[in-house]
């Protein structure tokens, strides 16, 4: 979509425009929503209008593909998307397509589900999975030494915030013949497009900042080609992992908003993150914004901005290491809410050890933080008074 110039339209335009064309049916501008689960067609089964049953395609979710392929590039015309019932259904499609005998590199810091669900598949597949830090190029040259075939990044990474240089590794990607597929659900289209530094698939956990109201669930992939489009939208069909036409309706109305409610959030938690690094009781804040954070350069080279989402680990002395301080200070909290998921409108604190459980990797004292849309003066007296 281009403006009267015949220059690219701004992405917050992009954002509220796309997929929120008029219905030529009745002139509604609000996206109409079709909920029929079949469609009618010929004796002959040929298709009407592209359709037949909703766990195939409806119209609903092919705007909302649209409109998400349209966000990952300018060189939108090139892209396909596949809208998933959740984050974990289009990563489970993406595993699928693992081997017995591939080698797979994994980011050491990732959401945990992500991990669980490949080290699962890896034993019952037969593909080897290795955990690498890939924001340490001597990892990664000491990895690409050997044939790869598939790395799954994620940036920033979940909970650490680490920021991998997806350039740099597809790169490395392309040289190996590997296929890189990045998790960019922290930062959203609005502020990294993986396609475009060299990624073959890129994920988003729809459930997060893209809906952005905490009501509907939802996964996307995004990809060029189309073979690969092809082989995952038969893989959804048959495993039913198809969303609801209202969960991608609920997804469609949340990207309009989505530049705005992220511009002001990223706002508030650059302050945020700033009073944390200095407070006394804090031992280490993770977030890319921070002139201190060990990718903040790589972070400023390949975001438009820092994001939302922080951690932060109180002093770890003692024989819990930290957890019940960090506990402690997570139910003091009053406008954070002490829940699961992240990228709403309103501000979530979790504990994030407690959470993912035993077999957690995660520090005991760490809380992960999701900045909503609330007065950043008010997070930042709620934090200060908890953390007293």
């Amino acid at each position: 979509m281009r403006n009267g110039a015949n220059a690219p339209l701004d992405l917050a335009t992009l954002a509220v425009r796309l997929g929120g064309e008029p219905d030529p049916e009745t002139g509604a501008l609000a996206p109409p929503i079709h909920l029929s689960t079949t469609f009618a067609h010929p004796a002959d089964t040929a298709l009407l209008d592209g359709y037949l049953y909703q766990r195939y395609a409806n119209p609903t979710q092919d705007r909302l593909e649209s409109a998400l392929a349209a966000l990952e590039s300018d060189d939108a015309g090139s892209l396909q998307a596949l809208f998933f019932a959740t984050g974990m259904a289009a990563i489970a499609a993406v595993v699928a397509m693992f081997r017995r005998g591939q080698r797979v590199l994994l980011a050491d810091d990732c959401y945990f589900s992500a991990r669980r669900l490949m080290q699962m598949e890896s034993e019952r597949v037969g593909f080897t999975l290795e955990l690498l830090d890939l924001t340490d190029p001597e990892a990664l040259e000491r990895a690409f030494a050997q044939p790869v075939d598939w790395v799954w990044a994620e940036t920033p990474s979940n909970p650490l915030l680490k920021v991998t240089d997806i350039a740099r590794l597809a790169q490395w990607c392309q040289r190996s013949g590997a296929q890189l597929a990045v998790d960019a659900t922290f930062a959203t289209p609005a502020l990294l497009r993986p396609l475009d530094l060299g990624a073959n698939i890129v994920m988003h956990s729809a459930t997060k900042y893209l809906a952005g109201h905490s009501d509907c669930m939802g996964g996307a992939l995004i990809m060029r080609d189309p073979a690969r489009h092809q082989a995952l939208f038969e893989l959804r069909k048959l495993t039913g992992a198809s969303a609801s036409p209202f969960s991608a309706w609920l997804t469609l109305r949340g990207l309009r908003t989505l530049l705005p409610r992220l511009r002001w959030q990223c706002q508030s938690a650059r302050l945020i993150a700033d009073m944390l690094a200095l407070h006394p009781r804090v031992a280490k804040v993770h977030y890319p914004g921070l002139a201190s954070h060990p990718q903040h350069l790589t972070a400023v080279e390949q975001m438009r901005d820092f994001g939302a989402m922080m951690s932060f680990e109180v002093p770890a002395d003692g024989p819990d290491r930290g957890r019940a301080r960090a506990i402690a200070v997570a139910d003091r909290l009053k406008l954070f809410t002490n829940a699961t998921s992240l990228g709403s409108v309103e501000s979530l604190v979790e504990h994030r050890q407690s959470c993912e459980g035993q077999s957690s990797p995660t520090a005991p004292a760490l809380l992960r933080l999701s900045i909503g849309l609330e007065s950043s003066a008010d997070l930042l007296a709620d934090l200060s008074q908890a953390l007293a």
